[in-house]
């Protein structure tokens, strides 16, 4: 469509920030209150406390920050190729997996 390959990456990472924000605020404020299961009505508290989900957040944004900004210098010198050929290779594999029953849907 007549992008370069740095400015259509860099819109893809803009286009995924609301989702990954607001499933990081949906795990926080699960782990602020309990589970409570429809079935027997028991509540369980969550595996994790807030703070510890807070703290894996901060982590994970800053290496996805460090592997975003690996990814458009990789992207400004070189082509998608190696992708491509890994998406390719990946479907393959996936198709002979589940067609030989060596991976169930």
């Amino acid at each position: 469509m007549g992008y370069e390959r740095t400015a259509a990456a860099r819109y893809s990472f803009l286009l995924a920030i609301p989702a990954v924000f607001g499933s990081g605020l949906y795990e926080l404020y699960k782990t602020v209150g309990t589970s409570c299961g429809t079935v027997s009505g028991a509540c369980t508290p969550e595996v994790f406390t807030g703070a510890q989900t807070a703290l894996a957040t901060g982590v994970a944004f800053v290496v996805g920050l460090a592997v975003i900004s690996l990814l458009m210098r990789y992207l400004a010198t070189r082509s998608f190729l190696p992708f491509v050929i890994y998406r390719i290779a990946l479907g393959v594999g996936l198709i002979v997996a589940l067609t030989t029953g060596a991976l169930t849907p």
